[in-house]
């Protein structure tokens, strides 16, 4: 059994997406960011960091004791590789999915945070920091575009944790104040994979917030931005 402490955030859909596709039961310890959550101690013991999402292993492999895993990509290369699936064991197919992980955790994930902080919490409006990354975004955007030229997923035309860890970050680019305007790739491959059953359900665990509930975490995140 996977505990998976997770909010619902894009590396914490990450996770769920993953867990739903390939079947592997799980149990949510649902950890509110916009309540400050993340810094009790008993998340610390697992996420160093205090970032969502982490997990804990209660049958890793080899035995022994709960195993501890934190940082989305990390899971998703544990997961991948203990349930022998969404992670090619061939060298080159593994590494061209390996590279595209890297580049949604080095690239498109900070870029498009920041852009959210910038357009969406930040109490004062900085055009040059939102042009920055919305610009940065979008070029990040392009890459993809280029890749999916002939590329049914993005790394091959095998779906995998790259798609995964990508589609959750891309997927939000109305809320980053990104266009994908004549990227049809793009939009073709969002579309794809946004209509697996086990994205759609991977994406609404636990249920949405209320407007209400929602906009009172936005209202907590600006102050603990500010």
């Amino acid at each position: 059994m996977i505990d998976l402490h997770y909010w619902t955030t894009p590396n914490g859909h990450k996770v769920t997406m993953f867990l739903e596709e390939t079947g592997t039961p799980y149990k949510i310890f649902p950890v509110n960011i916009g309540k400050g959550e993340q810094f009790k101690a008993d998340f610390l013991a697992i996420s160093p960091n205090n970032r969502i999402p982490a997990m804990v292993d209660h049958d890793p492999p080899g035995g022994g004791k709960p195993l501890a895993v934190f940082e989305s990509g990390a899971i998703l290369v544990y997961l991948a590789e203990k349930t022998g699936k969404l992670l090619p064991a061939e060298p080159k197919a593994r590494s061209r999915v390996l590279q595209w992980l890297m580049f949604q955790m080095g690239g498109v994930g900070p870029m498009m945070g920041q852009a959210n902080v910038f357009f969406r919490y930040a109490p004062e409006k900085i055009p040059y920091a939102i042009e920055r990354y919305q610009r940065e975004s979008r070029r990040l955007f392009e890459v993809l575009e280029r890749q999916l030229k002939d590329s049914k997923y993005i790394a091959n035309d095998e779906y995998s944790i790259a798609d995964i860890a990508l589609h959750s970050w891309v997927a939000g680019y109305e809320w980053s104040g990104v266009s994908i305007e004549g990227l049809p790739g793009l939009k073709r491959w969002l579309d794809l994979v946004g209509a697996r059953p086990a994205v759609i359900k991977g994406r609404a665990v636990p249920p949405p917030l209320s407007p209400e509930e929602r906009a009172k975490t936005v209202e907590h995140a600006k102050k603990m931005l500010a």
